[in-house]
C-alpha cells in the first residue's frame, strides 16, 4: 500500500511540474505584453496643414516682353540742288510742320537759269506766230495755184517745228522752276527736327549721301517686341477655343514700363505682328502703337511692354508657395481629398500673376491645395486641414 501511495503522490508531483512548465512561457508573454501596453507612447495626431480652395475666376492674361521704341515717321532732309547755304530757318530740337522752310540755298544762278528759259519760251512762241501767219497766207494761195504745193508744205512744216520749239522751251522753264524751288528746303513731315549737320556758308551737294537734318514724328510712336512663336500660337489657339475673351474693340491693349521702372501713363494697342518668324531666335516681331502727346518716349528707348491678351473667364490661380518642383523641374502640388488624405499631383502652370501661378492643367475648381506644412506630410497621410481663408482663433 505504501508503495502505491508513494507512487501516486510522486505521479501527482510530476504532473504538477509539467503543468507549470507548460503555462510559464504564456504567463511571461502576457506579463511582457502588459508591460509594453503600459509603456508605449500614444499615437501622434494627424499633421495640421493649411490649404486654399481653388475657385474659377475671371483673370486678365498679360504677357510682359522687352522691346524698343521706333519712330512712327522719320524723314531725312537732303539737298536736291548744289549751292551754298545762305540761311537756316529753324531751331534745333524744335517742332516743325510739313511744308515749313528749313534752309535757303543761294538762288541767284537758278533764278538766272529760270529767266533764260522763259526768254527761250518767248522766242519760240514768237517764231511759232510767224510760221502760223505764213501758213495761213499760203492756204488760199495754194488753192489758187499762186504758190507751189512745196512752198505750202514747207510753211506747214515750219509751223509744226515752231510748236515743238515751244514745248521744248516750256519744259526748260519747268525744269528751271523746279531747280529754283529746290533752293528752299522744306520739312517733308510734321515732327521734331534734330541737329543741323550743315551750317550757314557750307556747300550743299545735290543728291549727297549724307543728310543735313532729320525730322522725326514722335506722336504716336511704335513699340516693337519679340514675341516667341510658341506664345503667339498659344494666344491664337486660346482665342479660337474661347478660353480668352478680347476686351473692348477686339484689339490687345498694351501698356509699357520705362527703363527706370516707372509706368507709362498712356495705354496703346497692338498694331500688327510680322508674317515671318526669325529663324535664329524663333520669335515674331509684334508692333504696338502708343500715344505720345508729351514726347516722353523717344526712338530707341528700352521698355517693358505688357500685352493684355484678353480675359480668361474660368482661370485657376494657385499660390506660388504651394508649388514644388520634382527632380526634373516639373511643378507639383499636394491635394487634400474628401477623406482628408493628401496626394502629390503634377500640374502644368502658365505665367505668374502676382504671387500666384496660372494653372493650365492638372487641377480643377473646388479642390483643396496645401500651402503650409508641405515638409511634414507624405502621400497617403491623413491630415488635419485648416482653411487659410478662415479667420484665426484668438488664443
Amino acid at each position: 500500500m505504501s508503495w502505491q501511495t508513494d507512487c501516486k503522490g510522486k505521479v501527482k508531483t510530476l504532473k504538477s511540474q509539467r503543468y507549470f512548465q507548460a503555462i510559464a512561457p504564456a504567463a511571461v508573454l502576457l506579463a511582457l505584453a502588459g508591460c509594453n501596453r503600459r509603456g508605449a507612447p500614444p499615437a501622434p495626431p494627424p499633421q495640421q496643414v493649411t490649404f486654399v480652395t481653388l475657385k474659377a475666376q475671371p483673370v486678365e492674361i498679360t504677357t510682359t516682353l522687352p522691346g524698343r521704341t521706333e519712330a512712327f515717321e522719320i524723314a531725312q532732309v537732303r539737298p536736291q540742288v548744289s549751292g551754298v547755304i545762305e540761311q537756316r530757318l529753324f531751331t534745333e530740337g524744335s517742332d516743325v510742320t510739313a511744308g515749313q522752310q528749313l534752309y535757303q540755298i543761294y538762288a541767284a544762278p537758278y533764278q538766272a537759269s529760270y529767266d533764260s528759259a522763259k526768254g527761250q519760251l518767248v522766242r519760240a512762241q514768237a517764231a511759232e506766230m510767224t510760221a502760223r501767219a505764213k501758213l495761213n497766207r499760203y492756204g488760199p494761195l495754194v488753192r489758187a495755184h499762186a504758190v507751189s504745193q512745196q512752198d505750202y508744205d514747207d510753211a506747214l512744216a515750219a509751223e509744226k517745228e515752231a510748236q515743238g520749239e515751244i514745248l521744248t522751251a516750256q519744259g526748260q522753264v519747268e525744269r528751271a522752276a523746279v531747280d529754283l524751288g529746290y533752293t528752299k528746303m522744306y520739312a517733308p513731315i510734321t515732327g521734331r527736327i534734330g541737329r543741323s549737320l550743315l551750317t550757314v556758308g557750307a556747300l550743299a551737294i545735290a543728291n549727297q549721301n549724307s543728310n543735313v537734318a532729320i525730322v522725326t514724328r514722335l506722336d504716336p510712336i511704335y513699340v516693337d517686341v519679340n514675341l516667341p512663336a510658341t506664345e503667339l500660337l498659344r494666344f491664337r489657339r486660346e482665342l479660337a477655343q474661347g478660353r480668352l475673351q478680347r476686351n473692348g474693340n477686339n484689339t490687345a491693349s498694351v501698356s509699357i514700363q520705362l527703363e527706370d521702372g516707372t509706368k507709362y501713363e498712356h495705354p496703346g494697342s497692338m498694331e500688327f505682328s510680322e508674317v515671318n518668324v526669325d529663324e535664329s531666335t524663333a520669335t515674331v516681331i509684334v508692333r504696338a502703337i502708343m500715344p505720345n502727346p508729351d514726347k516722353l518716349l523717344l526712338p530707341g528707348m528700352y521698355v517693358h511692354a505688357q500685352l493684355k491678351e484678353g480675359t480668361d473667364p474660368r482661370a485657376l490661380l494657385v499660390p506660388q508657395q504651394a508649388v514644388q518642383r520634382n527632380s526634373h523641374g516639373d511643378p507639383q502640388v499636394w491635394v487634400i481629398d474628401a477623406a482628408n488624405k493628401v496626394s502629390l499631383r503634377p500640374i502644368t502652370v502658365g505665367q505668374a500673376i502676382g504671387t500666384d501661378w496660372l494653372v493650365t492643367d492638372g487641377l480643377k475648381g473646388d479642390e483643396r491645395v496645401v500651402v503650409e506644412g508641405l515638409q511634414k506630410i507624405h502621400p497617403g497621410d491623413t491630415v488635419t486641414p485648416l482653411d487659410a481663408a478662415a479667420p484665426a482663433k484668438a488664443g
